[in-house]
């Protein structure tokens, strides 16, 4: 049994190592709430010792930005925050890698005024626009990882005593990222072999289409010619090697803008802005949401898909087998970063221009002439389940399982 100590130093050597994969020389920033300072400090000691030229780190507070939701003027929330945003795009284009480590509560802007979310989402992505860029199309490093808030960790885990909610979200946190092995770093690179020997099987098959079907969902994504699946590791425009997500369980690509047709249903609830999104549906024509339904949290989520018209089309189309770690765990996290993870999921928004040959060099002009979508928004949802089947179409019609009952096919 590994202590707690030896858990957390495994966990930020992973962000560092194997998510960020900061190399000696190299700038890190880190993007850290404050519930996260005692990771975030391994994960500053972890970069330095890599050989890190510099670690900076800028934090967030939950708190006050509930407070500046409630008391702030809707104005204030039109200003793009050019100031913060800008030494995160020229630390970006002069090669720093970047990590973000969040704990927010999932309710944590419920109740706010929906037009100050809208503002505060757009101007926001209007900044970091450049930024983006870079990110989606994998020029530069980047991770995402958590650690546990009490408000979180109460959302996960409202039937444990208030006193151990904590513990057990990281518990499941350290287990989920292979944390609470002896040699994660070991155990990572065998799980990234798996990822890419399943894209592998998928890009040399290049359906020219894939079918879901499942309860309330029977939905056709069109494929572009020479997309590219991707899973594991990425390649920096160095050729660094990198994992944007601790966990990631996920095979995935891009989807032709104009080719999806039906209708799909969540199958988990989607944690967006601080607001919970639950029970919904999305009906497509030609590529378009035409239609929005949902259980809770309707108002947000067409606040999400109106941020420009791109929002109302798919970016990605990602592969995860019902029977993964994160999955089995029966454990619901409100957070996309793991229930993305534990379930095949969809995402609104723009595409990731590496998921098509010769994508990563080319304008979002030239991306969209490829038949790939571009936006400001990027968000995933849940789709995935036991009782969900996808199949591969073939350019000459032939329809093969790529999943039955939730799990991959071959």
């Amino acid at each position: 049994m590994l202590t707690f100590q030896q858990k957390l130093e495994n966990y930020a050597e992973l962000i560092v190592k194997i998510g960020a994969n900061v190399q000696k020389g190299q700038t890190l920033m880190v993007q850290a709430s404050l519930d996260s300072a005692e990771l975030t400090r391994c994960v500053v000691k972890k970069a330095y010792e890599a050989g890190a030229y510099s670690v900076k780190v800028r934090w967030s507070d939950d708190d006050t930005s509930r407070i500046a939701y409630d008391l702030a003027p809707e104005e204030s929330f039109l200003e793009e925050p050019k100031w913060t945003a800008g030494e995160k795009i020229e630390l970006a284009e002069k090669g720093a890698a970047f990590v973000t480590i969040t704990s927010a509560d999932p309710d944590l802007l419920k109740g706010v005024s929906q037009q100050k979310m809208l503002h505060a989402n757009k101007t926001t992505r209007q900044a970091l626009a450049p930024y983006s860029a870079l990110a989606r199309a994998f020029k530069i490093s980047w991770n995402l990882a958590t650690t546990p808030s009490k408000a979180w960790a109460a959302k996960v885990f409202p039937d444990v005593p208030e006193e151990e909610q904590v513990q057990r979200l990281w518990d499941a946190i350290f287990q989920m990222v292979r944390a609470d092995q002896p040699d994660p770093l070991a155990l990572w690179d065998e799980h990234i072999r798996q990822l890419k020997r399943r894209a592998f099987y998928l890009n040399e098959k290049q359906y020219q289409k894939l079918h879901y079907v499942g309860p309330g969902t029977d939905l056709t994504i069109e494929l572009p010619k020479n997309h590219i699946w991707l899973g594991g590791s990425k390649q920096n425009e160095q050729g660094t090697w990198f994992v944007p997500n601790l966990p990631t369980e996920e095979v995935y690509t891009a989807p032709m803008r104009t080719g999806v047709n039906g209708t799909v249903a969540s199958t988990k609830p989607l944690s967006y802005s601080g607001n919970i999104i639950d029970g919904f549906t999305f009906t497509f024509e030609n590529g378009r949401v035409v239609d929005v339904t949902a259980a809770q949290g309707e108002e947000t989520l067409r606040g999400l898909i109106d941020t420009d018209e791109g929002a109302r089309y798919l970016g990605e189309v990602a592969l995860v087998p019902h029977h993964s770690p994160i999955s089995d765990s029966n454990i619901l996290f409100y957070k996309t970063l793991f229930d993305e993870n534990a379930s095949c999921h969809l995402a609104v928004g723009s595409a990731y221009t590496a998921c098509i040959e010769g994508g990563v060099g080319m304008t979002p002009e030239q991306i969209q002439e490829q038949g790939l979508n571009v936006s400001m928004a990027h968000t995933d949802f849940m789709v995935g389940s036991g009782e969900l089947d996808i199949y591969g179409i073939t350019a000459d019609g032939t329809k093969e399982p790529v999943f039955l009952k939730g799990n991959w096919a071959f």
